[in-house]
Order: structure tokens, then sequence, then C-alpha cells
């Protein structure tokens, strides 16, 4: 066992090797997708839209790693959660164009390069690309490096996140979409993709992660994104539920 009992559920490892560890976990009602990525060389370790900020301290004590940093992909509350139990001293990082959706902090740090452009973002020894890709939010990133593709709410396994929440954009969701596909043909194609949410594929499967080739020749909203009809009929862009009728009150107050 790598862990205590005081931890309420082991996370799942998905890289472990001489250089960087990736651990899986699914947290909270929402089916939230935490992930932590250790530099095992310098034991230093970084958590990705912690829902729960206690569980990954005491991940990261148990295994003597020292949590420095948290990245936030976005600014909803299902992947900010966590960032008020963390202890002092952790650079929490979120993009400076969440402001546009209505954040007002618990970040110490932001992001403020722009949309579709990337800057290099280093975590001990381990470097990453840090690509700013709006539409689900206006500040969303994607973070693209060491064989990983952390792509929080703008892409699932199967389909992409909704734009009609307050901020959302379709249109620069299928911008980000389409700058996403063109990075993503370049890559080798076994890079591990890790989406913010686990979701059911149209098959009755429920992964936490797949690979780039998997997601290019399945993921709905990638197979569309190049036709502008076709993507704009996706069915999952957006939904008639509470969140949506709030975001359409928070746009009318601004109006």
């Amino acid at each position: 066992m790598r862990y205590m009992s005081l931890v309420m559920a082991e996370p799942n490892w998905l890289v472990d090797d001489d250089d960087i560890a990736v651990l899986q976990a699914q947290l909270g009602g929402w089916d939230n997708l935490n992930h932590l990525i250790v530099c095992k060389r310098s034991k230093v370790a970084l958590i990705i839209d912690p829902f729960d900020g206690d569980y990954w301290q005491q991940i990261c004590h148990e295994n003597s790693w020292n949590l420095t940093q948290a990245w936030l992909t976005h600014s909803h509350w299902d992947h900010c959660k966590g960032i008020g139990d963390l202890n002092d001293g952790v650079k929490i990082w979120v993009h400076e164009l969440e402001e546009k959706r209505g954040w007002e902090g618990g970040d110490t740090d932001r992001w403020k390069h722009l949309p579709l452009t990337k800057i290099i973002q280093k975590i001990g020894e381990l470097e990453f690309e840090i690509h700013c890709t709006p539409g689900h939010t206006p500040g969303h990133v994607t973070i693209i490096g060491n064989g990983l593709v952390v792509s929080g709410d703008c892409m699932f396994l199967g389909r992409c996140g909704r734009t009609d929440l307050f901020g959302g954009d379709v249109n620069m969701q299928r911008s980000s979409l389409q700058y996403l596909k063109g990075l993503l043909e370049k890559l080798q194609g076994n890079e591990l993709v890790l989406p913010g949410h686990q979701y059911t594929l149209p098959d009755g499967s429920t992964p936490t992660t797949c690979t780039v080739s998997d997601l290019l020749t399945t993921n709905e909203a990638l197979l569309a994104v190049d036709d502008k009809e076709s993507f704009m009929q996706l069915e999952f862009l957006s939904f008639d539920d509470s969140l949506a009728e709030r975001a359409r009150r928070q746009k009318a107050m601004e109006n």
C-alpha cells in the first residue's frame, strides 16, 4: 500500500517513472477528475483543478512530496473548490481572462497570454505548455507536455465542454478546438489525454483517459470542428437546465 488509511480513496497512478509521476482521482458529485503531477527528481508537486485540497496535501505528505503549485484550467467552482484548503505558500495560477466571467480571486498568480497562444511553465525540472483555449470560459487553459494533454473542460474524451454558461462563447470554443486539433495532430499519438470530468461515451464505457490518437479519431467535437454547420448542431454545446438559466440572468444583468 502506498497510502495510509487516513486517505479516503487511493488515486490511480497513471504514470510513475524516474522523471514524473501522474496521479488521478475522481472527486465530488460532478465526476471531477483531479490530476497531481510530480517532478520525481526534485520531489515537487503540482495539483490541477483541486476539488479537495486536503486530500491532495495528504497524498503529498505521505509520499514526501512538496506541493508548490496549483493550476486552474478555469475558474468554475468545481475546479477550484479546494484551493482554500491549500497551505500558505502554494502558488495558485489562473488566467486573467477568467475575470470576464466574474472571477474575483483566490489565486496568487495569473497567466496573461493571448487566446490561442502558449507560454512555458515549470514544475521542478518539468516544463509544460500552457495554451489559452477559451470558449467554455474566457480564460480556459489546456496544458501539454511530458506525454500529457490536460484538457480541463475544453475537451472531454468523447466531446467538448458546454458553451452556454456565463462567459462561454461557442465561436471561441470552435476556434480553440481547431487550434488544439492542429497541435494534437503533430504529437506522437500515444500521449495521455486527461479531461476535467469522467463522462459516459456512446459505447457505454466510462474511461478517465485515452491516447491522443484515439481522441482524434473518436471525439465528436473534434470530428465536427472543421465544418461550422455540423459543429453548431452538436447537442452538448448547450443544455436547457438551471445552470443555463442562471447564465442568461447574469448576462441580462450585465446588459
